[in-house]
């Protein structure tokens, strides 16, 4: 679990099944009424947010790979392969304020994201 998820998110996602086991236990003592599908609703919401949730500007296969993350949220700077290229794109991220630069692969189009310092 650790590759797949941060201490955090194994956290969140284990709060999330207490929410669900609560639901379902209110749901067998008191039946319908009791709330416990609201529980159950909302715990496995927040479980499918967390499992399908990426880290921003991160590539999937950085993910998988339980890679670190780079400043900014995007990839740590030189970790990417060559056939990148850096693209005249940059912006603010909002969040940490860093200014991103996308890079490209010119071949596929996929984009990958760096914080410039």
């Amino acid at each position: 679990m650790g590759v797949l998820f941060g201490t955090s998110r194994a956290i969140l996602l284990g709060a999330a099944g207490l929410v669900i086991l609560a639901g379902l236990a209110l749901l067998g003592a008191v039946g319908p009424g009791s709330g416990g599908l609201m529980f159950v609703l909302l715990g496995g919401a927040a479980a499918v947010v967390l499992l399908f949730e990426r880290t921003r500007y991160r590539s999937e296969a950085a993910e998988r790979a339980g890679e670190p993350i780079g400043p900014g949220g995007g990839e740590p700077p030189g970790s990417l392969e060559p056939r990148f290229a850096p693209t005249a794109e940059v912006f603010v991220d909002p969040t940490s304020r860093r200014q991103m630069r996308v890079f490209a692969d010119p071949r596929t189009g996929e984009r990958r994201y760096v914080a410039e310092d």
